[in-house]
C-alpha cells in the first residue's frame, strides 16, 4: 500500500517501472529484466530458496542487513521469465522496501506514519524493527502494533485506501489492481494472498493475519506465533475460521 502511495504521491510513476531504475546498485544482475510488479507478485524469475525447514535455504543462509542482501541478491542466477513463475521470496519484501526508501527519499515508518498511521486514526504507537544498527526497515516483516490497530490496516484496505473525510491516499484503483490475480499464481496479487470474491488477506509465517471481505464489510486480524512457519492444516484451519464468521455475518 505504500508503494501505492508513493505511486499517488508521484515518487514512483508506475509498477511497470524496473527494479533497478530505483536501485541501480542491482544493475548489470538478475534484476536488470524485473519490474516492481514483479517483485509484489513474487515473480521476479530471480532463484531463491525460502523452506524455512531447511537450515541450508536461502531464507535461513541470506544475511538481512541491506547491504549484504544486495550482495547476495545481485549474484543470484535467474530460473524464469520475469512475471512467469511465483516463488515466495521474502528477501523481495526487502528489497521492495529498499526500493520505496530510494523514491521517497525518506524511511519507511515515517513515511508510514504521515500517509497512513496519523491520518487514518491509529489508536497506538508502532515501531518497525531495523534490518541493522542505523539500517533501514524490514521490507518483509517486522511491524510491531496492537491488535486493534492490524484490524485498521484491513479498514484502511476495505476503504480503498481513503481516509475518513474522503482523502484517497493510495490511487483509485489500487486496491482492486493490487488485489487482482497475478500471471504467475491467481492466488497472490501484491503480496496480498487472495480468497477470490472480494476477499483476501495477509498473511505471516506462523499466523500472523490481516482478512479483508469487501462483501461482508468485515476485517479479521489476528496476532499469532505457531511453532511451525508454514503448516497446511494451520492454514486450512485459518480458511475455515474466516468462513465461519462471514457466514455468521450473513445470517
Amino acid at each position: 500500500m505504500l508503494i501505492g502511495a508513493a505511486i499517488q504521491d508521484g515518487y514512483i510513476a508506475s509498477v511497470n517501472e524496473k527494479v533497478t531504475q530505483y536501485l541501480p546498485r542491482l544493475k548489470g544482475s538478475s534484476y536488470d529484466q524485473s519490474s516492481i510488479a514483479n517483485l509484489m507478485q513474487m515473480a521476479s524469475g530471480v532463484q531463491w530458496n525460502e523452506d524455512y525447514a531447511d537450515p541450508k535455504s536461502d531464507v535461513n543462509t541470506a544475511s538481512w542487513e541491506t547491504i549484504k542482501l544486495y550482495d547476495f541478491l545481485r549474484n543470484k542466477p535467474r530460473n524464469a521469465e520475469s512475471g512467469e513463475a511465483f516463488n515466495y521470496n521474502t528477501a523481495e519484501t526487502n528489497l521492495a522496501g529498499t526500493l520505496l526508501r530510494s523514491a521517497v527519499g525518506n524511511n519507511l515508518s515515517t513515511y508510514l506514519s504521515e500517509k497512513i498511521w496519523q491520518p487514518f486514526g491509529m489508536e497506538s504507537d508502532a515501531s518497525w524493527n531495523l534490518t541493522e544498527p542505523g539500517g533501514g526497515e524490514f521490507g518483509g516483516c517486522c511491524i510491531n502494533a496492537t491488535l486493534r490497530d492490524y484490524g485498521r490496516i484491513g479498514l484502511f484496505a476495505l476503504a480503498n485506501g481513503r481516509l475518513a473525510d474522503g482523502t484517497e491516499v493510495l490511487p483509485p484503483t489500487w486496491m482492486q489492481e493490487s488485489t487482482a490475480p497475478s500471471e504467475s499464481y491467481d492466488g497472490y496479487g501484491y503480496f496480498w494472498w487472495l480468497y477470490g470474491q472480494g476477499t483476501y488477506a495477509a498473511l505471516g509465517i506462523f499466523g500472523q493475519t490481516i482478512y479483508v471481505d469487501h462483501n461482508e464489510d468485515l476485517v479479521i486480524a489476528i496476532h499469532s506465533a505457531r511453532p511451525l512457519a508454514d503448516d497446511e492444516i494451520d492454514w486450512a484451519w485459518d480458511e475455515a475460521l474466516f468462513e465461519a464468521i462471514a457466514g455468521a455475518i450473513r445470517e
